[in-house]
């Protein structure tokens, strides 16, 4: 027979019993060599031959062999026939497939094993095959273990190792993973084991052998039920699922019940047909067998590859392992459309696990946001709405990562059409499928979330919602920024599970494929709020990350006219380009550009896109000045064309005539920053003829301001240009009058820049018309700048001496004119009656314009009539006593009768003609000092706050014992002169030539509690990003001396002692304890600022500045002392004080770029010995330090009985919670002291505990406005009042019985002696005014039983009364009467009588002793 003949290259009778026995013996684990005479070919022809002939046996028809007699005969009957052992086959078989188990087997040992286990499977599938015990769960488990044992692994860990350089090359590091992320490390570690090299011939025949054992696994599962061996079942389901991504597959997957395996060709088709056999009930319970597929098809959707360790490791999202989860997510959808509700729940888990298992990756939580979406689309409307219920519960969880990919679903279901509810759907889940709720409460409800990463995400993917194409979500965006909209408001009072943040925790190892249920015991609700001011506060978030996200998310809104597009919308995108972050305003640029292409013809968009752009081409960053050079030449330069080539109907065109238009009208002062774009692109050349030719054709059409704008820039750095239209625009501007300011001094730029290409009669007759021009007077004042300074270029020579001539014959000229003019007004007796004011303030400009460039022209007599200008002498000044007035300072005059306006350009003059003498300077500075101090105009202080900054660059030496008088314009009364001298102070400091000294920083910090915030806010950029870097250890350097200044201490022989008037100090004074937050809030910001390092020392210097001077008597404890003692108690309970390494604060920052596990996992471990050491380091220096100090200070205070006690000892307790077992060990010195705060901090925990079971119980809110529960949020009121009524004795309201010691008394558990009971049986008691007050203890208030019994009243018929625990009341002497308090009534009662022949009497005393009673009382 053939079948026979096939089997002979197999041996199996010279096979001897013994080795056969021994390899079942050894349940096929391993294998004795073979007899050496038996030799066993490795061919696998031989195998494809046998298996050709037993494959008939398996088929339904199946072709049997005909006996001697001609019935059909079974192949086990065959194998008897011929004397063929079963169990021999099995054995030589288990041969060949435990050969191709080792890593460095050959190319045919691998073939060969494959072979082998196809044979045994077919085998397996021929009826009779039980009977004939040819099943053995081990064997059945090697062969299917043969595909990942002959397939060369060196491709897996080669995609590993990929896997593992992506995640740490990524763009953004991510942040460090928790520890439920570690199953999904990659294995590095693994040991390598050099395998045989396989060439590309050997790989395509391995494979055919994969591809036969798969087919002939799938023949078995047709055939053999794998009910009772739910492992080999689970084996099954794991090979297959790691054979759908094998390999790629060309085109898309079709699955189906009906095909055919012989017509597979490819290998995940061939693992889909094969999981999708195993969810049938033949091999097992149906809902068991969906559950272990899904199970599998979870980590291919996750695009992980969960080995033998169990711990499923991440894959590089390559297109293969793209595809490969694309088609899981079909094969999923196949089995949910094939068997309908069966398979509904086991989707439900398996989206509910890709949400727990998702890593926290961007790519990775896009693609698996994405499944869930197609998953979902699968499911009824009911089942659809119960997911999107679990999944608001689940973005509410306290882990980082759930409520990211919460958001990421929530865009991906925007996506879908929005889903119409049925009418059997129940009325609660209605709301759940609309996109209004993904909207409103999925993405808006995470504006506020605890993380800065998950705000920032809530607010890009709100942004992305107004991209969307569904007109659903546009319209509940604008609901949301609606004035009139009625807000949704739905509170998650807990889905319907057990889950808790403690099981969300656990390890994905830890995590059964089942239902994950989840409780939430917060209630989040969505309150109609300003969402504006809302989105306008995270423009200013904190962190990096928050900020961009806002941008992106206001030019969203304003792009798609949600919100309105005002001057005050639009101005938050473009302050935003000067963040202290690179990133932050790169995106601020980015965010005008794209809003400027949506609203090309709105000019307030186009102001605030100067604005925004302009300035920050001088931006500290290169990159910012490279990114905003690009944005001006994109929307400016380059769409400049001829006048010929121009239409209106180009918006490219029209936008760059707009903005050019703007920078000549409103946005003038931006033409500094304009003109160094100018400067950087000359250095590029950038202006080609072209450009000049297309500018120049503009000059005589409706464009000519911003062409000559434009032409101003780029003159000077022009080789050539058409100078005769040039020369004509200078005659049209002489001879007209309709030419504008801006136009003009554009035009007057460009002939000073093309003077050195004129020739002598032209330049002559140009400097004529300008001086005939300035001498007329009817000039505005930017004009006469413009002209003196073009009179300067044009008289420009090589020589210096002739170039000093030409402007001493012409500014001379000018000086001469202007002198004349004052002189007859202001010495002429009827000069000042006739006064033009408007003639009177351009002669005084040009004076001072012109004397700059001609310092030798101006005599003693033009300094005395601009003086003269800003006062009149005591008696009427004359020619001839000049001299004596003019070395009298201003003081000495009389105020002048001069207007305001006039006035204040005379000190602009006055200012400009000292900067060219220096004795002039030093004769009127304590002038201008005392005008800053007396002088009640506006304009002319301010002008003198710019005159004397001016001086001090140059003549620092001379101004510097003027500081103080420009320092107290911090404190003036009007803000525009604040903000002024904030920045000119802040200018000259960055620059060195101001220095920290005397009380000048104290002013200058002092401006953070500013009234106006805008100016409080400016100071506090200057302070932190402009000279904090400059100074480092500013902040730490004049720390304690704050404390003395600004509570006006003068006692102490080194702090505070700088030179002060009195009306300075009385500006600058925030003493008092109405001041106390304003002092506390410089305190905050300075603390803030520091480092760890700053932080420690300042610590202990105050330890020995302050405290210690108090201990030594070197400062009195009176009245001054008191304050300043109490307020550094204050300062060192700040928690800004305390160290970041100790406090967690470092590297908490929710922005930061992600990392990888193993950079996390080090950090982790440096930050807990960092936190070791500096915990150590500080607790010596406590000890050393402060404890000494501390309790010989209480012992001064006590014997004072200084009130200050109280801030001592809540400062001790606030501390002592970091060393909670210590504090004996502490206080070994003071046992009184110890045994105290031991007390104090028993007695805190115990309010912490109560205040936790009353937000347990439901009697609060959301501690997070996002729905995100935030620790250390302050218990709800009606908590406070359930407090102070079941557990606090009432007591009477004043000052002295406040604090936390009253209250540990108060609290106290503890209890005198009951034979000491005895006395007055009369008690103060507090009621609850609430009907519905249930006590803490769990009693219940018998039925008909009076609501406002006291505690003190006996319950029923009991023979010994006593008070309730905690009311005993020490203070109740005090009160002499029924009073209501706020929390309730109070009642004064008394026990019955009893009728006993002694009547008990109450016994009311302190638990504490006396001693105790008398610290408290004082």
């Amino acid at each position: 027979m053939e079948l026979i003949r096939a089997l002979d290259f197999l041996k199996l009778k010279d096979v001897s019993g013994g080795w056969v026995d021994a390899v079942w013996d050894f349940e096929f684990t391993e294998t004795e060599p073979l007899d050496a005479a038996i030799v066993i070919k490795n061919g696998s022809k031989e195998f494809k031959t046998l298996y050709s002939h037993l494959l008939p046996y398996m088929t339904d028809t199946e072709v049997s062999t005909l006996g001697t007699d001609g019935t059909s005969q079974s192949v086990w009957t065959v194998f008897g026939d011929n004397g063929v052992s079963v169990k021999s086959l099995v054995a030589v078989l288990s041969y060949f497939v435990l050969g191709g188990k080792s890593k460095t087997a050959s190319v045919q040992q691998r073939i060969s094993a494959l072979q082998a286990s196809s044979l045994y499977l077919l085998l397996l599938g021929i009826p009779g095959s039980v009977v004939n015990k040819m099943f053995h769960q081990i064997l059945f488990d090697t062969c299917l273990n043969t595909v990942s044992n002959c397939w060369p692994q060196s491709l897996v860990k080669k995609r590993k190792k990929d896997t593992l350089k992506s995640s740490q090359a990524d763009g953004k590091r991510s942040k460090p993973h928790r520890k439920d992320n570690d199953e999904m490390e990659v294995d590095e570690n693994e040991e390598q084991e050099e395998e045989v090299h396989l060439s590309p011939q050997d790989l395509l025949k391995i494979r055919e052998g994969v591809v036969l054992l798969v087919k002939s696994l799938l023949r078995l599962l047709l055939k053999f039920p794998l009910k009772d061996e739910p492992q080999s079942a689970d084996n099954c389901v794991q090979m297959f699922a790691k054979l759908t991504n094998f390999e790629p597959v060309i085109g898309e997957l079709t699955f189906g019940a009906g095909q055919d395996i012989d017509d597979m060709r490819t290998m995940p088709e061939l693992a889909y047909y094969g999981l999708w056999l195993l969810c049938s009930s033949n091999h097992g319970d149906e809902k068991v067998s969906l559950g272990r597929v899904f199970h599998r098809v979870l980590y291919v959707i996750l695009m992980m590859s969960k080995g033998e360790s169990g711990k499923p490791s991440l894959m590089m999202a390559t297109q293969a392992v793209l595809a490969a989860r694309d088609q899981a997510i079909g094969f999923v959808s196949h089995v949910v459309d094939e068997l309908k509700e069966p398979a509904l729940p086991f989707l439900r888990i398996l989206l509910q696990h890709i949400s727990f298992r998702m890593v926290d990756k961007t790519d990775y939580r896009t693609h698996g946001a994405q499944a869930v979406a197609k998953l979902l689309a699968k499911m009824p409307c009911g089942d659809y709405a119960s997911f999107i219920k679990w999944l608001f519960d689940y973005s509410r969880q306290s882990k980082v990562a759930y409520r990211m990919f919460a958001l990421d679903v929530s865009m991906a279901l925007l996506e879908q059409p929005e889903r119409e509810a049925n009418e059997n759907l129940d009325a609660e889940l209605v709301s759940f499928l609309s996109h209004r709720f993904l909207v409103h409460n999925m993405v808006f409800g995470r504006r506020s979330d605890a993380s800065p990463t998950v705000r920032g995400h809530a607010l890009t993917c709100l942004a992305q919602c107004l991209e969307l194409p569904s007109m659903n979500a546009t319209r509940s965006i604008k609901e949301l920024f609606s004035t009139t909209s009625a807000q949704t408001v739905l509170e998650g009072n807990g889905s319907d599970g057990t889950l808790n943040s403690q099981t969300t925790q656990k390890t994905f190892k830890t995590l059964p494929f089942k239902t994950i249920e989840i409780t939430n015991n917060d209630h989040a609700s969505f309150e109609s709020k300003d969402t504006m001011a809302l989105l306008k506060r995270r423009v200013s978030d904190p962190k990096t990350n928050v900020r961009k996200c806002a941008l992106q998310a206001m030019m969203g809104l304003l792009k798609h006219n949600v919100i309105m597009l005002s001057e005050e919308n639009l101005a938050v995108l473009s302050e935003r380009t000067r963040d202290p972050a690179l990133s932050v305003k790169k995106k601020a640029l980015q965010c005008l550009m794209d809003l400027l292409a949506a609203h090309p013809e709105n000019s307030l968009v186009q102001k605030a896109w100067l604005r925004g752009v302009v300035p920050a081409v001088v931006d500290a960053e290169s990159s910012v000045q490279e990114k905003a050079l690009e944005c001006l030449e994109q929307t400016i330069l380059s769409q400049v064309k001829s006048h010929g080539s121009y239409s209106y109907r180009d918006a490219q065109q029209t936008l760059t005539w707009d903005l050019l238009g703007l920078l000549c009208d409103h946005c003038q002062d931006l033409g500094r920053y304009f003109s160094r774009a100018f400067t950087v692109w000359s250095k590029q050349n950038k202006f080609t003829a072209a450009f000049i030719n297309n500018l120049i054709s503009h000059t005589e059409a409706e464009h000519a301001a911003g062409a000559w704008l434009l032409l101003s820039k780029v003159a000077s750095s022009c080789p050539r240009l058409d100078y005769g239209k040039i020369l004509d625009a200078w005659d049209d501007l002489v001879r007209s009058k309709n030419v504008t300011v801006t136009t003009s001094c554009h035009i007057l730029c460009v002939i000073g820049d093309i003077g050195e290409h004129l020739n002598e009669d032209t330049k002559s007759r140009i400097v004529e018309d300008i001086i005939t021009w300035l001498k007329s007077f009817d000039m505005p004042l930017e004009v006469i700048s413009a002209s003196v300074e073009t009179l300067c270029r044009l008289g420009k020579a090589e020589a210096v001496s002739d170039t000093q001539t030409f402007l001493n014959q012409h500014c001379g000229e000018l000086v001469s004119v202007c002198e004349a003019y004052l002189s007859g007004v202001i010495l002429n007796e009827n000069g000042a009656q006739n006064l033009n004011e408007d003639l009177v303030v351009k002669h005084l400009y040009t004076l001072g314009v012109a004397s700059l460039h001609c310092p030798s022209k101006v005599g003693k007599r033009i300094v005395l009539l601009v003086q003269s200008v800003l006062t009149s002498s005591v008696e009427q000044q004359s020619e001839g006593s000049e001299e004596l007035a003019g070395s009298k300072p201003l003081s000495q005059f009389k105020a002048s009768s001069m207007p305001s306006s006039v006035r204040a350009h005379a000190v602009i003059t006055l200012g400009k003609l000292c900067l060219q003498h220096e004795e002039l300077t030093r004769k009127y500075l304590p002038a201008f000092a005392r005008e800053l101090e007396l002088c009640s105009e506006l304009s002319v202080r301010s002008n003198v706050v710019v005159v004397m900054c001016d001086l001090c660059v140059r003549y620092t030496n001379m101004v510097d014992r003027y500081v103080p008088n420009v320092s107290a314009c911090l404190r003036d009364k009007e803000p525009l002169i604040r903000k002024q001298t904030l920045t000119m102070l802040t200018n000259l400091l960055q620059e060195e030539f101001v220095k920290w000294k005397g009380s000048l920083f104290f002013r200058f910090i002092a401006v953070l509690v500013d009234s106006d915030p805008t100016i409080a806010s400016l100071c506090e950029y200057c302070l932190v990003h402009l000279l904090l870097k400059k100074n480092p250890v500013m902040f730490s350097q004049h720390f304690i001396e704050c404390i003395f200044h600004f509570n006006s201490y003068e006692k102490h022989k080194t702090y505070n002692k700088f030179p002060q008037t009195a009306s300075e100090k009385a500006k600058f004074s925030l003493k008092g304890a109405q001041n106390k937050e304003r002092r506390f809030t410089i305190y905050r910001f300075l603390l803030v600022h520091f480092t760890d390092a700053q932080r420690f020392n300042i610590t202990i210097k105050i330890s020995q500045n302050i405290l210690a001077c108090f201990v030594d008597g070197e400062l009195p404890l009176d009245g001054d002392g008191a304050a300043v003692l109490a307020e550094t108690f204050g300062i060192l309970s700040l928690k800004e004080i305390k160290l970041s390494a100790l406090s967690g604060a470092a590297g908490a920052g929710g922005d930061e770029p992600q990392e990888d596990e193993q950079m996390a996992m080090a950090k982790a471990v440096m930050q807990v010995a960092q936190k070791k050491v500096v915990s150590q380091v500080q607790k010596k220096v406590f000890i050393e330090s402060m404890i000494p100090i501390i309790i010989n200070l209480k012992s001064m205070l006590e014997q004072k009985r200084s009130p200050v006690l109280k801030d001592l000892m809540g400062y001790l307790q606030l501390t002592m919670q970091d060393y909670r077992s210590e504090v004996k060990e502490f206080f070994a010195a003071d046992e009184q002291l110890a045994v105290e705060l031991e007390y104090n901090l028993k007695m805190y925990e115990k309010e912490q505990e109560m205040e936790a079971q009353m937000v347990h119980c439901s009697l609060g809110g959301d501690a997070a406005s996002g729905g995100t529960p935030i620790l250390g949020s302050p218990a709800p009121a009606s908590a406070h009042r359930l407090l102070q009524t079941g557990f606090a004795t009432p007591q009477p309201v004043g000052p002295s019985h406040r604090g936390l010691l009253t209250q540990r008394l108060a609290q106290s558990d503890r209890r005198q002696p009951a034979k000491q009971r005895s006395g007055p049986h009369r008690s103060w008691v507090m009621v609850t005014g609430d009907k519905n007050f249930t006590p803490l203890d769990g009693s219940v208030k018998p039925k008909g039983g009076v609501c406002d019994r006291a505690i003190s009243t006996p319950q029923g018929n009991i023979n010994e009364v006593t008070f309730g625990e905690g009311v005993s009341a020490i203070f109740s002497d005090r009160r002499t009467g029924s009073k209501t308090g706020e929390e309730g009534r109070v009642l004064q009662l008394i026990s019955p009588d009893q009728q006993t022949p002694v009547p008990r009497q109450w016994n009311v005393q302190s638990p504490l002793n006396q001693k105790r009673t008398r610290q408290i009382h004082q």
